[in-house]
């Protein structure tokens, strides 16, 4: 017997519409993803003259050769490696906690928390003001200053809050019966169950930290220390390319290929890591992302 639904012709035309849009949104997103992928590996003056060719003559990977052998950019890649990955767990941590504890209905001044938390999703103190803490801390020109600031995300706690609202109320009180402490009841219970929300506030975490270069601008003054985007941004933006890079090549044109060679292998290699995660994240995010819609 099937099982295949049957549409009246109005849901067609729907389906087909909506179909056609999601084609046109797809092809929109991956144009200039794979535009970008196949360029990386074509000579500029190539692409310049031609654009995009198969012609195996105009293939070369001397950008992604230079960028692997060049210091500066594989350093900013570790450099984002070790801040996104630090932040992560710090934000993670904090969120989860703050979160689980707001969520308990029995918590003494959990309106006043929440208020005191929601106050500073509208109302901030600045960047000077925030520099002058950060610095008054002796955070600046560290890991620190990157990691700290922004690792408390109100956002992501009242998500989690939501979250663990959602968990019935009689598992906790069977484990209360049996005689486990609340935090017993927290590591034995709530965490097993909150896999969803913790993948999902890990990749927004990672996402967000892997893409941000303006704190690493004004707490960072070490080369050295600054991340893969901040050192993208000086090649994509202000067009510098590191001497040690072109140190064999003289001629102007040259120099220009160079950087243009190198500034599509660098998108596509500061790309990798999220593309490498989303498939894993995938079955997670699909359940974290719908949180509290019912609610």
């Amino acid at each position: 017997m099937s099982n295949k639904i049957k549409h009246s012709k109005g849901d067609r035309v729907i389906l087909g519409i909506n179909n056609i849009l999601l084609g046109i949104i797809v092809l929109l997103i991956l144009g200039p993803l794979l535009y970008v992928f196949l360029s990386s590996f074509l000579e500029p003056n190539a692409l310049i003259r031609k654009g995009l060719s198969l012609a195996r003559s105009d293939w070369s990977f001397e950008g992604y050769t230079r960028i692997l052998t060049d210091g500066t950019i594989m350093r900013g890649f570790l450099n984002s490696i070790l801040y996104s990955a630090g932040f992560t767990i710090i934000t993670v941590t904090v969120t989860i906690l703050a979160g689980y504890t707001l969520s308990v209905d029995g918590l003494v001044g959990r309106k006043v928390f929440m208020f005191f938390f929601l106050f500073t999703m509208f109302f901030g103190g600045g960047l000077i003001p925030t520099y002058f803490v950060v610095r008054d801390l002796g955070m600046l020109n560290t890991i620190w200053s990157i990691i700290i600031p922004g690792a408390v995300n109100v956002w992501f706690i009242i998500l989690a809050r939501t979250y663990f609202k959602g968990i019935p109320n009689e598992l906790k009180e069977a484990a209360r019966i049996d005689g486990a402490s609340d935090f017993r009841i927290f590591i034995s219970v709530v965490l097993p169950l909150c896999k969803p929300i913790i993948f999902v506030l890990a990749l927004y975490a990672f996402i967000g930290q892997w893409n941000a270069y303006f704190d690493a601008m004004i707490y960072l003054d070490d080369r050295n220390l600054y991340p893969l985007q901040l050192v993208l941004r000086s090649i994509l933006i202000q067009n510098e390319v590191q001497p040690g890079m072109i140190a064999d090549i003289q001629a102007r044109n040259e120099i220009m290929r160079v950087s243009e060679m190198i500034r599509y292998s660098s998108i596509v290699i500061a790309s990798l890591p999220l593309l490498i995660m989303y498939p894993f994240f995938q079955k997670y995010f699909e359940k974290g992302v719908m949180v509290g819609s019912l609610k």
